[in-house]
């Protein structure tokens, strides 16, 4: 008898068909997490920004002037910072932690001293990665920064020097 079965009941035709349809589908899919994830590196008002970097420049240079020197230690659930040179400072300060690429991470907070004039702030969840770290005074008048990369054994230093 015969035994010519039907095309869409034949194997090849389904591999030839489904090759296409899952590169198709791979496309979409890609393109969908491409829209939802947009990169964080790239900034809108680029002239605002470099026009900014004059203005941190200024802050560093300050910072220099004054000769400040800071430690930080970051634990699990806490973060220490103390001055260890230059002219004391009293006032709160600006703890801005900014991640390498993901500007969702970024987290900054106002800390005061305790009697002792060590600052502290507490941590909600364990910070991992590449950091850019900057202490700022609470006025924006100075400005220390460095990059550390965490979990680490050793403290961070902050030095005006390194500009």
């Amino acid at each position: 008898m015969n035994d010519i079965k039907p095309w869409y009941k034949q194997f090849w035709p389904w591999v030839l068909i489904g090759l296409p349809a899952t590169a198709v589908i791979a496309s979409v899919t890609t393109l969908f997490i491409a829209i939802e994830n947009k990169p964080d590196m790239v900034v809108e008002d680029y002239y605002k920004k470099g026009k900014a970097i004059d203005v941190d420049l200024t802050r560093l240079d300050n910072a220099y002037k004054l000769a400040l020197k800071f430690k930080m230690n970051v634990q699990d659930t806490q973060i220490t910072l103390s001055q260890t040179y230059g002219e004391p400072q009293t006032a709160a300060l600006r703890l801005r932690f900014i991640h390498r690429t993901q500007q969702a991470k970024d987290f900054e907070q106002l800390i005061t001293a305790n009697g002792q004039g060590i600052y502290t702030m507490p941590l909600t969840a364990p910070i991992a990665g590449k950091w850019t770290i900057q202490v700022e005074s609470f006025d924006g008048l100075w400005r220390v920064q460095t990059v550390d990369t965490f979990p680490s054994e050793i403290d961070t230093l902050f030095d005006s020097f390194d500009r």
